[in-house]
């Protein structure tokens, strides 16, 4: 069986007593194995880098920007290949595994510009004869802790950013799909990175903590549920370290009663059931606003849910593919029975759905749930799966109040012609992310991604301006020079040699 093993220095971690199954979810089948590290693995990880990061901290940010624009280029060069390799091991279809690897090198893209975004400030004349000035410098060693669900796109939205910046870094992928950010890993050493700045190492929770403890890593970014994100970011900061923790979602879609239902309905059946609504910027939870939208809204959502295709990752065709694992497929059944038991009303059941010739597969057919209210568990908790919810909202009030309440603050959008009632949504939801007419507000590079509530565990929002401030500290010069005699002789003022 193929082993898929760390990424340290360029070459191999070695041997390890635990693994974890990689599945082919699309067939059932176990594809691999992969070796769960330790401490002592990620200590070797963190001597290799700091004995790279200095070297590579004092190298001038347009030798780093070659770096990354080089990366960029083989991204693209071997795009189709990482997205089959993803879809093969997560169970997206191929097309969703080219956006999530495009997510990702957008990130790399902004990273490029890196002379630009590191310079300071300056002051000239603060005080007599007296100028300030101030740098953006490396934190030193880096570590990102990353989930299943973006094996490409969230990997380079934490490494693309510390490494531009001058970091060392260290990833821990999901051990479900870890092949991608290994093979990222060798594509950036083929971009002319040094030996170690990038490394891979394989875990579980003991290597999570393993992280969290060392003293010689400065920063931690993790995304994954919301449970998992307060624990990351409480013990890390207990550790010293800065930490930016990115958890969980229940994002709702408000659909106003002027809103272009056709083009809702298109939107919803990407954003809840793409990728088999395996990621955080999905949208489960669609408030219609008042009985007649609501019922409009069913009418047209039923047949077009119905229509969607579910097939193996490499179907051209497929709307979406299979879940990532049988444990996940379950959990995700449970809700379903619990949600019913809740008093929902099943309008479309996803389970028991086959596939014929991949009956092993760890597939689900849609489901729709309507008159679902904000006392059911199956509401407030994150169902991750191809699951839409339908909330019934009174009026405007209601619907601004359900997002804002929930214990999630990820994204939410609304959808609506009228841009008073767009304008004063923005303003007052109580979310991080908002989408105007755009079911999944993922903002572009340039701007930041964070959640708000327990969606996000500290005070930094993942790439953009936001993210360089994470990797980087600021240091801050106040100088003055003492009068030298400048024209009193030959020697009293010298140009240097550049």
């Amino acid at each position: 069986m193929r082993t898929i093993d760390h990424f340290i220095a360029g070459g191999t971690g070695g041997a390890s007593g635990r693994t974890h199954k990689v599945w082919n979810p699309s067939t059932g089948e176990v594809q691999a194995e992969v070796p769960l590290g330790d401490a002592a693995l990620l200590d070797k990880a963190v001597e290799i880098a700091k004995k790279v990061q200095p070297e590579w901290a004092a190298t001038n940010p347009q030798r780093r920007a070659r770096v990354m624009f080089r990366f960029k280029e083989l991204i693209e060069q071997n795009m189709q290949e990482l997205a089959e390799l993803l879809a093969s091991e997560h169970g997206k279809v191929v097309d969703d595994a080219k956006g999530d690897v495009q997510r990702g090198l957008e990130v790399i893209e902004f990273a490029c510009g890196i002379p630009q975004v590191l310079k300071g400030e300056y002051t000239v004349g603060a005080g007599t004869g007296i100028d300030v000035y101030s740098m953006r410098q490396p934190l030193g060693i880096g570590a990102g802790i990353t989930p299943f669900n973006f094996p490409a796109m969230i990997p380079m939205w934490m490494f693309g950013m510390a490494i531009a910046a001058g970091n060392a870094f260290i990833l821990k992928p999901s051990e479900r799909d870890p092949s991608v950010p290994v093979r990222l890993a060798e594509l950036f050493l083929e971009a002319g990175a040094p030996e170690g700045l990038l490394q891979v190492v394989h875990g579980d929770k003991v290597m999570v903590d393993a992280i969290l403890d060392h003293p010689d890593i400065a920063a931690v970014s993790f995304v994954g549920s919301s449970d998992i994100a307060h624990y990351v970011y409480n013990r890390g900061v207990a550790a010293g370290k800065r930490v930016q923790a990115m958890g969980g979602a229940k994002n709702h879609g408000i659909v106003m009663p002027d809103a272009d239902l056709d083009q809702v309905v298109n939107d919803l059946t990407g954003a809840a059931f793409g990728s088999a609504g395996e990621r955080c910027m999905a949208l489960p939870v669609v408030v219609p606003v008042g009985e007649e939208t609501a019922d409009r809204l069913r009418e047209k959502l039923i047949p077009a849910i119905n229509a969607l295709r579910v097939g193996v990752s490499n179907d051209p065709d497929a709307h979406y593919g299979p879940v990532v694992t049988p444990e996940h497929r379950s959990r995700i059944e449970k809700w379903i029975e619990t949600a019913v038991d809740e008093g929902s009303e099943l309008v479309i059941d996803g389970r028991g759905f086959t596939l014929q010739g991949h009956e092993k597969g760890f597939f689900m057919g849609p489901t729709l749930l309507d008159r679902v209210t904000p006392d059911m568990e199956s509401y407030k908790e994150e169902i991750f799966g191809p699951v839409l919810q339908m909330v019934r909202a009174r009026d405007f009030e209601e619907a601004v109040a359900l997002p804002s309440k929930h214990q999630y603050g990820n994204g939410v959008a609304i959808f609506t012609r009228n841009g008073h009632a767009a304008r004063e949504f923005a303003a007052r939801v109580n979310v991080g992310m908002v989408g105007i007419n755009v079911p999944i507000p993922v903002p572009v590079s340039y701007h930041s991604f964070g959640g708000w509530k327990r969606s996000a565990f500290g005070d930094t929002n993942q790439y953009g301006m936001e993210g360089m401030r994470f990797w980087t500290k600021v240091k801050t010069v106040t100088q003055r020079w003492p009068d030298g005699g400048v024209g009193d002789g030959a020697n009293a003022f010298l140009i240097p040699t550049l």
